[in-house]
């Protein structure tokens, strides 16, 4: 039973990466007169340092916040599995305490970027 599970979960990871997922393309720039190519900037429209610095704050935070999440089901998949193993339980519920502390601090980050962000480009 726990081969057949595996497998299954396995093939679901496998299939949904190489799903087509549909996305509405975007029309290219046009180049100024001359030239055979054009770069776009990948950033998008950013004017200002400020603003920079705000979107690679914002992405970071994104991404710890993630990580943070995944601990989370991981401590909670760790309880789980601990077959009453009291050792495993309290990693599993000691994982799970710091994940949600660390959310709470990422969301507090996040509140605080957002409110300096916006103070410093008024």
């Amino acid at each position: 039973m726990k081969k057949l599970l595996s497998f299954l979960f396995l093939s679901l990871i496998t299939f949904s990466i190489f799903v087509a997922i549909p996305v509405l393309a975007d029309n290219t720039p046009s180049c100024p007169s001359g030239s055979g190519t054009c770069l776009t900037n990948p950033l998008g429209t950013i004017e200002t340092p400020q603003a920079l610095i705000g979107k690679i704050i914002n992405t970071v935070l994104g991404v710890v916040g993630s990580i943070a999440l995944l601990m989370f089901v991981y401590g909670g998949i760790t309880w789980m599995t601990s077959s009453g193993s009291a050792d495993k339980v309290k990693k599993g519920r000691d994982t799970i305490v710091w994940s949600a502390i660390g959310l709470a601090i990422i969301f507090s980050a996040y509140g605080l970027v957002r409110v300096l962000i916006e103070g410093i480009k008024k």
